[in-house]
């Protein structure tokens, strides 16, 4: 079995925009992938609401990625690639951080794994840095993020930088899907769709 770490936030979760709870498993993207992908395949979804890169939320609380990361890899593990895509959260105008500083900080995540023994034979897993689409002017886009939305269009250059320095697997999410309008910030269930369908074909040409 390949074993694939879904690690993100809301839109890994599978969060509706529409409906505010969760999507079910042949929409959400991690499960479209997974049925692209076949029997071959096994998949772990880590996927919380609010999580950040690095941040501990001085409102919502404890959402650090990178607190949750190692743990989760120790108790996965072996795993075969990592999909890492977070990013969104730090939008939110309280961080008060750049483009550039949020692709740094999933960088980080990304050495975590890198240095790990989470993979084949005590060996690091792979890791493919997914840059989350820019966010549009929806009611929590004008929200929580109001400085967001122009910062957001710089995750693609900033995080494919990041993945060359780190010597990782980069997929710009951006340029296959959209941000939902409807909150301007989670993926519609077509996008969802899309999203697994062109995982998977990443992964197949591996």
């Amino acid at each position: 079995m390949i074993r694939i770490l879904c690690f993100g936030d809301s839109n890994t979760w599978g969060y509706d925009p529409e409906t505010s709870q969760r999507f079910d498993n042949k929409t959400r993207w991690t499960q479209v992938m997974l049925s692209e992908l076949g029997a071959d395949y096994e998949i772990v979804e880590e996927g919380m609401n609010g999580r950040t890169t690095v941040w501990d939320d001085p409102v919502d609380g404890l959402m650090s990625g990178l607190s949750y990361l190692k743990p989760c890899l120790l108790s996965q593990k072996p795993l075969n690639i990592v999909l890492l895509m977070l990013g969104t959260n730090d939008l939110k105008d309280r961080f008060c951080v750049s483009a550039a500083e949020i692709a740094k900080s999933a960088g980080r995540l990304v050495q975590m794994i890198q240095a790990s023994d989470a993979g084949i034979e005590g060996k690091a897993p792979e890791v493919i840095l997914m840059a989350p689409p820019p966010t549009e002017k929806g009611i929590d886009g004008l929200g929580l993020r109001q400085n967001g939305f122009e910062k957001s269009r710089a995750f693609a250059a900033s995080y494919s930088q990041i993945a060359d320095e780190l010597g990782c697997e980069f997929f710009d999410v951006g340029s296959v899907i959209e941000s939902s309008p409807v909150d301007g910030v989670h993926f519609s269930a077509q996008s969802h769709r899309i999203l697994g369908r062109e995982m998977a074909k990443v992964l197949l040409k591996r």
